[in-house]
């Protein structure tokens, strides 16, 4: 027996940036996968989902990834041959102005594409994405199952009173039964005038079907069994 209500964490932190993978769990007839990703790690939803449902069967299953880049200094660098296109365009507009302005490094640093940031290989990031994801779902199982077996001691000692009850019904009917019949006697002889015997009998006996529950107790204890199934 599973708990459907868990919680699972992983973080993996790397030289270019660390990931976190939360995953939530709550009860639901069937699996219905939910995902919040960064923008650049959308293109994994696909293989994510096809993984879940390979471990999971049933719950409303949350998955959210958190990515922090580290800051690299190294790892920004400067399109040298961009630059020079750049440089030989301003050359060429200048050629054609007077007086033109003086033209400076930092006219150029911030065109676009000058600057490039040398980034994490998506195959690197879709593999260690993948695989801590996986390991976050495999915490998850081992949750689900630490309070399933929690559950299932719970459910046990519950079933073990309600027996135990049960038992205690069955042996004071007899004893219930007779006080009820005691009782209507005791109305019936405080009245006066003739009393119609047959009657009394016929109430005794609709009395004693009323407080006969024992067909109910035998569907509790049906019904206990197949729980313990």
């Amino acid at each position: 027996m599973h708990s459907m209500t868990a919680f699972a964490r992983k973080e993996r932190v790397e030289s270019w940036g660390t990931l976190v993978w939360e995953i939530r769990s709550v009860n639901h007839r069937y699996l219905e996968p939910g995902f919040r990703l960064p923008d650049s790690f959308r293109f994994l939803e696909a293989d994510l989902r096809d993984g879940l449902r390979k471990q999971l069967q049933r719950g409303k299953v949350d998955c959210s990834l958190q990515f922090q880049a580290t800051v690299n200094r190294d790892a920004i660098s400067v399109d040298a041959e961009l630059v020079q296109r750049y440089v030989q365009a301003a050359d060429s507009i200048q050629a054609q102005l007077k007086n033109p302005a003086p033209m400076s490094a930092v006219d150029f640093l911030f065109r676009p594409g000058v600057l490039c940031e040398n980034s994490v290989e998506r195959e690197v990031l879709s593999e260690v994405a993948l695989s801590l994801f996986a390991e976050a779902v495999k915490e998850l199982q081992d949750v689900r199952a630490r309070e399933g077996a929690a559950l299932v001691l719970v459910i046990r000692d519950r079933l073990q009173k309600l027996r135990e009850q049960a038992a205690v019904v069955r042996m004071a009917l007899p004893e219930i039964l007779a006080a009820q019949k005691q009782k209507l006697r005791d109305r019936l002889s405080e009245l006066t005038g003739e009393i119609n015997q047959d009657r009394v009998e016929q109430e005794l006996v609709h009395l004693a079907q009323r407080c006969d529950v024992d067909e109910e107790l035998d569907r509790l204890d049906t019904h206990i069994k197949e729980v313990e199934r």
